[in-house]
């Protein structure tokens, strides 16, 4: 792993130094901890093809990868690649927490019984329940969040063409102070629309709430420069609009009639032939328009014809966030045209990709939480899109996401408790050592992207401003660290120095090797049957599965579920079989190449939905799995991901 920094602003005006490009005029409490992270440049970290699926590109592929915003925007500005539309949903600054609804899948061995029987068995009603996996936390102080969507954007910006738009999704938590944001970003000249998207009607929400219902997202739009791509977009004709201008019908269909301006006896022949011609009493000729022939109302800034995805929509991918289709659609036709390149660096379930391939756009997805990458991956390899798969090797071994890592540590460093003496802004926390006593925890932010680097900058604040507020009993502080912005021994001397007036050593420790051990790798037993004169396929049988992650899921949602129950009715708790297959969502082949590192090619998959009926290679099958996987040749490689998202290859090689 290596770490250079990339400019957020890699063309500068001409003889302008590079952070005078911008003028902040939103002034909040700790604006100024931006300057040094705008000066030292955005993160760039080595980066890792995971998979290819299909045939992706030599050159500037479609791609998704697994990374933050800002480690996104600085491969792709040392690719040198530019996109020509953004559309980002962020975090919100709700208060939220978001997460993934998981569930097991039907145990194979009773599959089969299942189905003959026409009828569930309490182990299939049990595969319903809803576990939950935490996705990301959306739980802010907002001037940190306005610091965080400042970087993002001034980075997004450096990757945008000449020509480029972007369109950011918020709603009224934080919307409004991101509009100022982004006025000084992209210039308030370069503002097009503040459009109102009506994505729901409130229920009876609005009954309840002493106010009006919040039903509406903000999705503001700004072009990078005076020339960019419009298309002009149409929304369909409401019904009671049908009724009044579309009031006529014949054999073709509903129709509103037109003055007819200029023509000749040849136009009026053919609109006669078309039975399209009509005739006044006063003699005037009009004519026909039918409602089919018509593209609709032309689009305003007030989206109230696009509903969310509900529970019931084909779409619905149980993915925390999800935006519809047609939003998208309305979005990129809009914005670009074919074989433009559109992105989305918070990509959640893939939507944006999807209909930009759909569309015939290129598209890039990134997103830091492993099963953003999942769902995209699978929604995109069912259409048959080509793209490669890449990892940002910034040295962290995320359990999932930044979220669920944080949730660890603590319980992973040994001796580790809070401590209601030490300043919570900068000690997370404390170890007690029989020779040093209590030593205060530094701990990175995982989910604050420069955060991951302790620079002097950030030492320096923490010597200054924490170690004298500490018990005159500490003589040891602990600084964890993911990166150092320049070698281990040259940090520890300046750190050295700069604390030379304090009794308090600085110990510096690198995180990874903690959250290396967050993850345990998931243990599959299987059997290979080679072809026979029956079947002419390569069956690999799944035998045996367990994962540490869901057992832990499990046992978590059994403790909550028997609380909730106490004393109101008697409690089951589900269980896992012996076999364990009903923890496995996903399996695929890889017959070209043994090698342990080379890039994922999946030549068979198995997909199995929560009902625990599959997909083979992307086509839906009305069967259930049988706990095998398939291909016609001989397979090198099993991949098996579980119902929380952990993915495991193993070695076919006997």
């Amino acid at each position: 792993m290596s770490i250079i920094y990339k400019p957020f602003y890699p063309d500068p005006i001409e003889g302008q130094a590079v952070l005078n490009n911008f003028t902040r005029t939103l002034r909040y409490h700790g604006q100024d901890a931006l300057a040094e992270d705008l000066k030292r440049g955005i993160p760039l970290y080595e980066t890792r093809t995971l998979e290819n699926v299909g045939h992706p590109a030599a050159k500037d592929p479609d791609l998704l990868l697994r990374g933050t915003c800002l480690s996104a925007c600085a491969y792709l500005q040392e690719q040198g690649r530019k996109v020509d539309l953004v559309y980002i949903d962020p975090p919100f600054a709700s208060g939220a927490d978001y997460a993934k609804q998981i569930y097991l899948r039907r145990n194979p061995k009773t599959a089969k019984e299942i189905a003959s029987h026409e009828q569930s068995i309490p182990h299939d009603k049990d595969a319903t329940y809803a576990l939950e996996e935490k996705m990301y936390g959306d739980i802010w102080d907002k001037e940190k969040y306005l610091n965080w969507m400042y970087e993002n954007l001034v980075a997004i910006r450096s990757v945008m063409s000449d020509t480029a738009s972007i369109y950011v999704q918020l709603d009224w938590h934080i919307g409004h102070y991101v509009k100022v944001l982004m006025d000084e970003i992209f210039g308030e000249e370069n503002f097009i629309n503040e459009i109102s998207w009506k994505r729901s009607t409130s229920g009876s929400a609005k009954a309840r709430a002493k106010r009006f219902g919040a039903d509406h997202d903000t999705i503001y739009f700004y072009r990078k420069g005076s020339d960019y791509t419009f298309n002009k977009q149409y929304m369909k004709y409401p019904e009671e609009e049908i009724k009044k201008r579309f009031k006529n019908k014949d054999s073709h269909g509903y129709y509103k009639d037109a003055e007819l301006g200029s023509y000749s006896e040849k136009s009026l022949e053919k609109l006669k032939e078309e039975n399209r011609l009509i005739v006044t009493k006063s003699g005037k000729f009009r004519y026909k328009i039918y409602l089919d022939e018509v593209q609709g109302v032309l689009a305003d800034s007030i989206w109230t014809d696009i509903p969310i995805v509900n529970s019931q929509s084909e779409e619905r991918l149980d993915y925390a966030t999800q935006k519809p289709e047609a939003l998208l659609e309305r979005i990129i036709k809009a914005s670009s045209d074919e074989d433009m390149t559109v992105v989305d660096f918070f990509g959640g379930s893939g939507v944006t990709a999807a209909v930009a391939h759909r569309l015939g756009r290129h598209f890039i997805h990134a997103d830091v939480g492993i099963n953003s990458i999942q769902t995209a991956r699978d929604r995109l390899a069912k259409e048959k899109a080509d793209f490669a798969i890449l990892d940002v090797q910034d040295g962290l071994r995320l359990f999932r996401n930044p979220v669920q890592t944080m949730d660890k540590i603590a319980s992973i460093i040994p001796g580790f408790t809070s401590n209601d003496q030490l300043n919570i802004a900068f000690w997370k926390g404390a170890v007690t050592d029989s020779r040093y006593g209590l030593i205060p925890i530094y701990l990175p932010d995982l989910q604050n992207d420069t955060d991951r680097v302790l620079t002097r900058d950030k030492a320096n604040r923490i010597i200054r401003e924490a170690l004298p507020d500490l018990p005159r009993s500490v003589k040891r502080v602990r600084l964890y660290y993911i990166d150092l912005e320049e070698s281990v021994e040259t940090f520890q001397k300046f750190a050295d120095k700069a604390n030379e007036d304090t009794l308090i050593d600085i110990e510096l420790c690198d995180l990874k090797p903690v959250l290396d051990q967050i993850v345990l790798e998931d243990q599959v037993e299987w059997e290979i049957i080679p072809p026979t004169d029956v079947s002419l396929l390569y069956t690999v049988r799944i035998k045996n599965f367990f994962s540490n992650r869901v057992a832990q899921t499990v046992d978590s949602y059994n403790q909550k579920a028997a609380l909730n129950t106490r004393g109101n009715k008697l409690f089951t708790p589900i269980m896992l079989s012996e076999e364990g297959l009903e923890a496995i969502e996903y399996l695929s082949l890889d017959c070209s190449t043994s090698e342990k590192d080379a890039p994922w090619h999946s030549d068979d998959e198995v997909k199995i939905d929560k009902l625990g009926r599959i997909s083979i290679n992307g086509v839906k099958k009305d069967e259930f799995w049988d706990g095998t996987i398939q291909s016609e040749q001989k397979p090198l490689r099993l991949k098996v991901r579980n119902i929380c998202g952990d993915e495991t290859v193993f070695s076919l090689r006997s």
